[in-house]
């Protein structure tokens, strides 16, 4: 017998753009719980660049993800997927419906298509070598040589995303095959949720404004200071 999907709510899109209040206001309507796809909100001391939801704006809503590892630890998309997994199912042991929520559509893809990554193995030896190529000549060339194997991949990851950029340069050097083709064939496959997905947007006048205005919030309430206390740490 065919195993029955676990029901999934999504709800993505662009900064500022309104994703926890309106989360917050659906958990609250249908008995759900929320998980976030946030690649910083995840990390304790990041709360004000991160735009962390705070206690007052979960108005009682369990959050998961948020606050669970130091600065200082490796948290990556693997390790996003295990955990999300693993709460998505307790959410729905409870009788609750989970709700992923966030804007890092990586992490909500290798969710949702339970992307499979085993076939990217563990090459300290590479990896130290990118890394140190990073801090040499900088995130730039480390760019261009993706660019040159792997043009879809450079176009879809920023050259500032440093981890990025050299997840996807191994992959192509363990494997010799693109991790652009990878993930493209896993997104193929059929999700084991039974999903509806929510992708908020407005225009985009109105979400330069509401950007602005966040981050003249950030500026005061601390965003230099929490910035340098994390460079201190580091």
């Amino acid at each position: 017998m065919e195993q029955k999907k676990l029901p999934l709510v999504i709800v993505t899109g662009p900064t500022a753009v309104g994703k926890t209040s309106l989360s917050v206001a659906l958990a609250k309507r249908v008995g759900g719980e929320i998980v976030s796809a946030d690649s910083m909100q995840v990390y304790r001391g990041m709360d004000i660049g991160s735009a962390k939801v705070t206690k007052e704006e979960m108005q009682g809503i369990p959050h998961y993800l948020i606050d669970e590892f130091d600065p200082a630890e490796e948290f990556h998309v693997v390790k996003f997927q295990e955990y999300a997994k693993r709460y998505i199912r307790e959410i729905h042991e409870r009788g609750k419906l989970p709700i992923l929520v966030g804007g890092t559509g990586f992490y909500i893809q290798a969710v949702l298509y339970d992307i499979d990554f085993t076939e990217n193995g563990e090459d300290s030896a590479c990896r130290e070598s990118l890394q140190e190529l990073a801090r040499k000549e900088g995130a730039e060339k480390l760019h261009e040589l993706l660019r040159e194997v792997d043009p879809a991949s450079a176009d879809a990851i920023h050259a500032n995303n440093v981890k990025r950029v050299i997840r996807a340069l191994e992959f192509y050097h363990e494997t010799g095959r693109r991790i652009s083709e990878h993930n493209e064939a896993e997104r193929q496959k059929e999700s084991p949720y039974n999903f509806a997905y929510f992708v908020l947007n407005d225009k985009r006048e109105r979400l330069y404004h509401n950007i602005d205005l966040r981050v003249d919030a950030m500026m005061a309430q601390g965003l230099l200071g929490e910035v340098r206390a994390q460079s201190a740490a580091g």
